[in-house]
C-alpha cells in the first residue's frame, strides 16, 4: 500500500486562518469529487470556522476520561477503518490525552499516512521542537506542546498561512480569536505586534528553508549546474592562511546586506594529505564563520578552482570571496592562479577577491561599477572585483 501524502498549513501565530483554510481546501476536493472526512477539527467556538465544518462529514471523536473530566480525541481505528482518501486533522503537534492510542496526534496522522490516507493537518511555527527556545525568549511563554522537526519537514506540500501583526490583532480585537475575556490580555501579552512580527519572521525563514531544500532537490534531479539567483549565497574560499578571517568578515558585511543571506566557507584539501593549511587556524576560522551565523565545509580536490566552483554550483551559490594570489611573478610562467582561474570559470557567478596583506579596510578591494576589475585605494592593485553575470 502507498503512503498517503501530507499537507501541512503553517502559520505564525494563533487566528491567522489554518484551519479555516484547510476546510476551505476540503470544501474544494469534495467538489471535485474526493472521498474527504474530518477526523479532527476544533473550531475553537469560531463561528466562520464553525460554519465550514457544515456539510464535511465529521468521524465520531472517542471519548475518554482523565481525573474525573470528560475528553475527546480523534478516534484512529474509526477513521482507518473509515478509510477515506483524505483526513482533516487539525493541531499536528496536540498533545494527547493520558490513555489514548498515541502519546502525540503528529503519531496518529503517522498511522494515517502508513495507511495510505492522505492527511490535511494544521501546526504553528512556534511548536516546531527546534524553536522552543527561540520562541521563549521572544514570548515569555514555552510551549509544552510540540512536534519534531523532521515530521513537518518530511509533508508533501507546506502552505504558509500569513497574515500581518496589524490585521491579526484587528482580528483580536473583534473577537474572532478568543473570547471577549481573553481579548485585552492577549494584545497586551502574547499577541504584542513586536512578538507577532518575530513570530512571522520565524515563519516566513522556516519555509524559505524548506522551499530551498525543493530547490535543490529539483536541481539535482534535474541536473541544472547554472546559478539561479533566487537568493543570496556567499561562498569563501579559505586557503588555511590567516586571511581567512578578513574574507569571512567581509563576507560577512556583505551577507547583512541583504535578508536571508547565507555564507558558507569551504576549505579544498588535497587528496594526498599535503597542505600547508594550519589545522589551528581553520579551527578558529571555522569558530568564526560559524558565530557569524554561517556554515563550515571541508571538500578534498586535487584541481582546486575546479572544487571550488564544483561546490559553488552545487549549493547555487551567487557569489565567491577569495584571497588575491600569493605567488611570485615568475610562478604565473606555470599558469595563471586560483583566483584569475575561478573569475575565467565561473560564468554568471560573481567572484570577489580581496588582499591578504591589507592592513586597514581601505586597502580592502571594493565592487566596481559593471563588474569592472578594479583596485581598491590603498591595495597597489592587489585586490579586485569581478563579474560574470548583471548585479542585483
Amino acid at each position: 500500500m502507498a503512503r498517503g501524502k501530507l499537507r501541512i498549513y503553517l502559520g505564525a501565530a494563533p487566528g491567522v486562518g489554518k484551519t479555516y483554510a484547510m476546510l476551505s481546501e476540503a470544501h474544494r476536493r469534495v467538489e471535485r469529487g474526493t472521498d474527504c472526512v474530518v477526523g479532527f477539527v476544533e473550531h475553537h467556538d469560531r463561528p466562520r470556522t464553525e460554519v465550514m465544518l457544515h456539510g464535511l462529514e465529521q468521524v465520531p471523536r472517542k471519548d475518554l476520561e482523565y481525573r474525573g473530566t470528560a475528553f475527546t480525541e480523534m478516534d484512529v481505528d474509526a477513521v482507518l477503518e473509515r478509510a477515506p482518501a483524505v483526513a482533516l486533522v487539525d493541531e499536528l503537534a496536540h498533545t494527547n490525552v493520558p490513555g489514548s492510542r498515541n502519546a502525540k496526534r503528529w503519531q496518529d496522522v503517522e498511522e494515517l499516512l502508513a495507511a495510505g490516507i492522505d492527511v490535511v493537518s494544521t501546526v504553528n511555527i512556534q511548536h516546531l521542537e527546534s524553536l522552543g527556545d527561540v520562541v521563549e525568549s521572544i514570548t515569555g511563554v514555552r510551549q509544552r506542546e510540540t512536534v519534531p522537526d523532521e515530521v513537518v519537514r518530511r509533508a508533501d506540500q507546506i502552505e504558509l498561512v500569513d497574515m500581518s501583526p496589524q490585521a491579526l490583532r484587528r482580528r483580536m480585537a473583534h473577537g474572532n480569536i478568543y473570547k471577549p475575556d481573553r481579548i485585552d490580555a492577549s494584545l497586551s501579552n502574547y499577541f504584542r505586534p513586536g512578538n507577532l512580527t518575530a513570530l512571522r519572521e520565524l515563519a516566513l525563514l522556516w519555509v524559505a528553508d524548506r522551499v530551498d531544500e525543493y530547490l535543490q532537490q529539483y536541481r539535482g534531479e534535474h541536473n541544472i549546474r547554472s546559478t539561479w539567483q533566487a537568493r543570496e549565497r556567499i561562498v569563501v574560499g579559505l586557503t588555511g592562511g590567516p586571511e581567512g578571517r578578513t574574507l569571512i568578515r567581509r563576507a560577512s558585511r556583505m551577507a547583512a546586506k541583504g535578508s536571508g543571506s547565507e555564507i558558507l566557507a569551504v576549505y579544498i584539501a588535497r587528496s594526498d594529505g599535503l597542505t600547508a593549511a594550519s589545522p589551528k587556524e581553520l579551527a578558529v576560522q571555522r569558530t568564526l564563520v560559524e558565530d557569524l551565523g554561517g556554515t563550515f565545509h571541508h571538500v578534498i580536490g586535487d584541481d582546486i578552482p575546479a572544487a571550488l566552483l564544483d561546490f559553488a554550483r552545487g549549493v547555487n551559490a551567487t557569489q565567491i570571496v577569495l584571497g588575491s594570489s600569493r605567488r611570485k611573478t615568475w610562478q604565473y610562467i606555470f599558469g595563471p592562479g586560483v583566483g584569475a582561474t575561478v573569475a575565467r570559470e565561473s560564468g554568471p557567478t560573481w567572484t570577489c577577491t580581496s588582499s591578504p596583506t591589507a592592513r586597514s579596510p581601505r586597502a580592502a578591494a571594493c565592487p566596481s561599477p559593471a563588474g569592472r576589475a578594479s583596485a581598491a585605494p590603498g591595495s597597489s592593485g592587489a585586490g579586485w572585483w569581478a563579474s560574470g553575470g548583471p548585479r542585483s
